[in-house]
């Protein structure tokens, strides 16, 4: 593969550099999985987990949480009852509105 830097323009000197940063961004992370797939194939043939031999917990990932109230002007906007408040949501209880008539 013969490029001829010498004659490229600066936009195309930085696409390429931009391209050759990501796949060398896209090797290490294709290494990294391939060295830790091996790892945890080696700690499960001797019987044990990878976390247990390194002493890291094993992440648990939250569940999703439901939608517990609906937007009643628009019921495809949903809240679940975690986090900041939506504006809808505000507005409606100071419009007066109990927060069970947009219960789902």
């Amino acid at each position: 593969m013969d490029i001829d830097l010498d004659s490229m323009s600066l936009k195309e000197l930085k696409s390429l550099q931009a391209q050759v940063a990501k796949a060398i961004s896209s090797y290490e992370d294709r290494r990294k999985r391939d060295a830790l797939a091996e790892l945890e194939e080696k700690a499960r043939e001797l019987g044990f987990s990878l976390s247990e031999l390194t002493g890291a917990a094993a992440t648990k990932r939250r569940a999703a949480a439901q939608p517990k109230y609906a937007n009643p002007e628009n019921p495809s906007d949903t809240w679940s009852g975690r986090g900041r408040k939506p504006r809808w949501f505000d507005a409606a209880i100071k419009a007066g509105k109990p927060a069970e008539s947009m219960a789902i």
